[in-house]
């Protein structure tokens, strides 16, 4: 059993809290076992990090840079190692792997969440080449300058979807900036904080810039309140980012907190079919559908008879797709947390796990709801056939739910499962009054073949990210990551360039050095 500590001023150390078990979603065993932090406890990270932050931000950003590098090639050695033919084999996949066993993802997912997290780390690479600071002659003899400048300590609190990916949408930013991170993980999947501390560590990051602190809610209120810390960034559902807005800038710190998110895909009798079946069966079905950016609701536009049978022959097939995806502990290939068995690992028809016991509970619940409001049951998820290894594991397979009724429960709340709701209408119109009467704002698609259809969605979808032919549009650096309405609660986004105003301010510098024979007003 592996015991996850706080890490403050680059040591190991016990929250002094209440203890917690963390599990394996897979069969539901202890695998950790951690403690909440006190309010003492916080003060000493805070303390130690503001400490470590009077040196860090003096730092060029070149060396600050050259830092996240050697993370970056650490988190690289880990996923891949290079054989004599100077060809990448997969590596120790040591953090892939404890993601996997605390998340209950499929190994290939857990390599992929770290890859997207390296591409961020090289977008912070990038910030000392960018325009992140100027100045300007703007009379003679007068000259502006800005400056960007680190906010000090900073902090992020973190979902259990995505244990490496969403902190690594923070950190390496917010540490090339100049500020010292305190990062509190879910208390669902703190493990895999240990690793990456001990990578940050292993880069040469000096003691105190990175700190992590365990706990649940009460440790993230100390956070909200504490008086030392600047800004915060959040990942999580929609009333608890509501709630850590209102908190954190009650409190008169910056924050950005993402909520939760109803995306809708709209499809168009001419998609393509293998392009649109396969798109959307991974979209709703990737990370078992436990993620911001999956696909929710499908709504299926025919106007005429012969529309709608391209429209049911496109999800038939959407159907079929999603029955290939197995459950990862079916597929005898694949053994979570071996080393020594990942044949499996980039295996994209394979699914994980859902978190705990309590999420596929409520998930049957909305399932059967779902049934009650009318709608039909194309494909029936609920208690898939599972290898004895594994029959206390959280298991839900595919479920699709046909003819769900605009407004019912299963059309507007966010499941966070692998379940789609397929919503029959008449017109792009209708579907559009549908996506739009969302509360939330994250993602919106569209299958076709049209770009005239293509650029009506992108100009009148509520959504502040649009997927043309993508079911999962989440934006590559340096374009940002972040939704709009419910999905978001704050200004600019968590990752590329609408980031920066997150951890930094802008210092404006006027100088003057000697009286102008011929001035100006601004003179």
């Amino acid at each position: 059993m592996i015991e996850c500590l706080n890490f403050c001023d680059g040591k190991w150390q016990k929250p002094s809290g209440e203890e917690f078990h963390v599990t394996n979603p897979y069969n539901n065993e202890v695998i950790g076992k951690t403690r909440a932090s006190t309010a003492k406890d916080l003060d000493n990270v805070v303390a130690a990090a503001a400490k470590a932050q009077l040196t860090w931000r003096e730092c060029p950003m070149k060396e600050r840079a050259q830092v996240l590098f050697r993370f970056r090639e650490i988190l690289l050695r880990d996923l891949y190692a290079l054989n004599h033919d100077g060809l990448n084999e997969p590596g120790e996949n040591k953090i892939a792997r404890q993601i996997s066993s605390e998340c209950g993802k499929t190994l290939g997912e857990a390599q992929a969440e770290i890859l997207k997290g390296i591409e961020v780390t090289e977008f912070a690479l990038s910030l000392q080449n960018l325009d992140i600071g100027g100045s300007l002659e703007v009379s003679r003899g007068v000259f502006c300058e800005y400056r960007r400048e680190p906010l000090g300590v900073v902090a992020g609190i973190t979902p259990f979807n995505f244990p490496a990916m969403v902190p690594m949408w923070m950190i390496p930013i917010a540490l090339a900036l100049g500020n010292s991170f305190i990062w509190k993980p879910s208390d669902k999947t703190p493990l895999t904080s240990l690793l990456i501390a001990d990578a940050l560590a292993q880069a040469g990051l000096p003691r105190g810039v990175f700190s992590v602190v365990q706990g649940g809610r009460s440790t993230v209120e100390m956070i909200l309140d504490h008086p030392q810390i600047a800004a915060i960034g959040f990942v999580g559902s929609t009333a608890v980012a509501k709630t850590i807005y209102q908190r954190a800038s009650q409190n008169l710190k910056r924050v950005l907190a993402l909520g939760g998110a109803k995306n809708h895909i709209f499809l168009m009798p001419d998609a393509d079919f293998e392009l649109t079946t396969r798109g959307v069966a991974d979209s709703f079905t990737g990370c078992a559908g436990q993620r911001c950016m999956a696909a929710s609701v499908l709504c299926a536009i025919a106007s005429s008879a012969q529309e709608q049978a391209k429209i049911d022959k496109l999800i038939a097939g959407i159907v079929e797709q999603a029955k290939q995806i197995s459950l990862a502990c079916t597929n005898r290939e694949y053994d979570t947390g071996n080393a020594k068995n990942e044949r499996n690992a980039n295996d994209e028809r394979t699914m994980g796990a859902i978190i705990s016991t309590d999420s596929l509970k409520r998930l049957e619940t909305a399932i059967a709801k779902a049934k009650e409001n009318g709608a039909t049951i194309a494909l029936d998820g609920r208690k898939p056939k599972v290898p004895p290894p594994f029959k206390n594991g959280n298991w839900l397979g595919p479920t699709i739910l046909d003819h769900v009724k605009p407004g019912s429960h299963a059309a507007v709340e966010e499941l966070f499962g692998p379940i789609l709701s397929i919503i029959r209408c008449r017109s792009l119109d209708e579907a559009l009054e549908i996506q739009n009467a969302s509360v939330y704002g994250n993602a919106v698609s569209v299958f076709t073949q049209n770009g005239g259809v293509a650029d009506y969605v992108a100009r009148r979808g509520k959504a502040g990210m649009v997927g043309v032919n993508i079911g999962v549009p989440v934006p590559r650096e340096p374009f940002s990551f972040g939704g709009i309405a419910a999905s978001k609660f704050g200004q600019g986004d968590i990752t590329g360039v609408h980031s920066l105003n997150l951890w930094s301010d802008v210092k404006k510098i006027t100088t003057k050095w000697a009286v102008q024979k011929d001035t100006t007003w601004m003179g």
